[in-house]
């Protein structure tokens, strides 16, 4: 059993582009939706907020043969992440670095593109060769590997919101196990009007607010109506702790506990015992108690059913007086790249001994469980943090973050 450390960060979201613009971003408590006005074109579409990422994707048309948005954002944030680390191109080339990353599908307006070349022309006639490649669903973690020359186990991680949580988890365990002594981990997604559209017809997005985005999403609000899609990716560099420390590596912090369950019930509708399963395994993964942990960022989407549920599986698992919030009300949801950005929230916190607000909340739902809801940023010594995430088809992940 290998202690597991992150000693590489690189980040792309609605409210930062470097592990500094989040910190401050988090830290005032600042929202990255924003309307978008081409969705009021879109037949059907209920909702027009987003919550777009601001990176620069400057590769050349030969590099991104092979990649849509979610992977090109994906490769954006591991360029820095393995920057940030300092290890050298023949370390994560030797075969003992992996790579596991996910997202809840590839690119988005890739299959778009390839479904339209197809119906238009009533065959494969001006069909990109390379459009499958770029929305195949593990389409971030081989571009990842080809990019980098990655030599190492791949593990593709497509589960929807939990896509980018169980990268990391599967990365930890990876080297954990000794099974590789560094991991490529994150998750990744690109904005689109059909994500937003899935919702919608489930009738699960946020449509009061359209013309005031900073006030939505409002998870565990009273008056909240709904999710908002965003988009970005999170890479974080895993590595076993003995050697990190011969190195002289930088270490963030230190992942120690990670559980992963299936409510094996539903489709879509949330079960707050599988949610509390996957707390109660990652806290005995970590071999802590539950009054360890300092901090719980909790998935919460604003969604009525969800937040409900999510808050009472935290309440079974940690009594009232555990501090939650729900950093989605900055960023959005960010499906498959959530996970992982979230992880990245957390280790802001340790480091800044911060608890981010749940921003637009107001009035606490009555239906949610009676927990220590951190309104606005809070100062507080954070040394021990819980990340969770949940995904349709019942998938539950939690993830544990201690400061060294």
């Amino acid at each position: 059993m290998r202690r597991v450390v992150v000693t590489g960060i690189g980040v792309t979201s609605p409210i930062g582009e470097s592990l500094q613009e989040v910190a401050a971003a988090l830290g005032d408590g600042r929202s990255g939706i924003r309307v978008q006005e081409a969705w009021r074109s879109v037949d059907g579409l209920y909702t027009h907020l987003g919550g777009p990422a601001n990176a620069v994707l400057d590769f050349d048309k030969k590099q991104t043969r092979t990649m849509g948005r979610v992977a090109q954002l994906a490769v954006h944030a591991t360029i820095d992440a393995l920057a940030d680390s300092g290890l050298e191109a023949e370390e994560y080339r030797s075969g003992r670095c992996g790579i596991s990353y996910g997202s809840t599908q590839g690119s988005s307006e890739a299959l778009v593109d390839f479904c339209t070349r197809m119906i238009e022309s009533g065959g494969l006639r001006g069909v990109r060769p390379t459009s499958y490649i770029q929305f195949m669903a593990h389409t971030c973690a081989v571009n990842l590997a080809t990019f980098f020359q990655v030599t190492g186990r791949i593990i593709p991680t497509c589960s929807a919101c939990t896509s980018g949580s169980q990268g990391v988890g599967y990365a930890y365990e990876s080297i954990k196990f000794g099974m590789q002594d560094i991991m490529i981990a994150g998750g990744a997604e690109e904005l689109h009007y059909s994500h937003a559209g899935v919702f919608d017809l489930l009738r699960a997005t946020s449509t009061t607010f359209n013309d005031a985005p900073d006030r939505s999403p409002r998870p565990f609000d009273r008056a909240r109506d709904g999710l908002v899609v965003g988009e970005g990716a999170a890479t974080l560099i895993l590595e076993e702790y003995e050697r990190a420390r011969a190195r002289g590596a930088t270490i963030y912090c230190e992942i120690i506990g990670y559980g992963t369950t299936c409510d094996g019930s539903h489709m879509t509708a949330p079960d707050e015992r599988g949610m509390a399963r996957a707390m109660v395994a990652a806290l005995a993964d970590a071999k802590i108690a539950p009054d360890d942990v300092d901090y719980v960022n909790a998935h919460a989407t604003a969604t009525p059913i969800g937040d409900i549920c999510e808050s009472r599986a935290t309440h079974a698992t940690f009594g009232s007086s555990i501090p939650i919030s729900s950093t989605k009300g900055q960023t959005g949801h960010t499906l498959g790249a959530c996970g992982a950005l979230e992880s990245v929230f957390c280790i802001v916190s340790l480091r800044n001994n911060l608890m981010p607000g749940n921003r637009n909340l107001e009035e606490v739902d009555p239906a949610c469980a009676p927990l220590d809801y951190v309104l606005t940023p809070r100062s507080a010594a954070v040394r021990t943090a819980m990340n969770n995430n949940f995904a349709f088809g019942g998938v539950n992940t939690s993830l544990i973050f201690r400061r060294l």
